[in-house]
């Protein structure tokens, strides 16, 4: 079943989607250097400052997972609008609806797929 989605909608989402990305570039840039190795010197940093260095380290970790699974799903997405596929679901082939694409404009998945 081939997509009916007219040029002008696919612009638009495809706009949408490296607005996403370069915010998500520059997100990620934030969260290296929150990355940066905790300072072992503990008279320059107090212990509980230390600690609290490290908690925010391991929660930039997370971030930083998140950020890639982020990444790949939006380059994933701008590949499908290449290869003329963007918009179909790809577990049954049928069309995820525009509506579904404005919030969600990286969804590979139809809603009924997801589910």
């Amino acid at each position: 079943m081939k997509h009916q989605r007219t040029t002008d909608q696919i612009i638009e989402i495809r706009v949408e989607l490296e607005r996403q990305l370069v915010r998500l570039e520059q997100s990620m840039k934030v969260t290296d250097e929150a990355l940066q190795t905790v300072e072992l010197d503990q008279a320059a940093v107090g212990r509980l400052s230390r600690m609290d260095s490290l908690q925010n380290q391991s929660v930039s970790k997370g971030l930083r997972e998140r950020e890639v699974v982020r990444l790949s799903q939006l380059r994933d997405a701008i590949g499908r609008i290449e290869k003329g596929v963007f918009g179909m679901c790809t577990v049954c082939g049928g069309e995820i609806p525009y509506e579904r694409l404005l919030v969600f404009p990286e969804a590979p998945e139809c809603a009924d797929c997801v589910s």
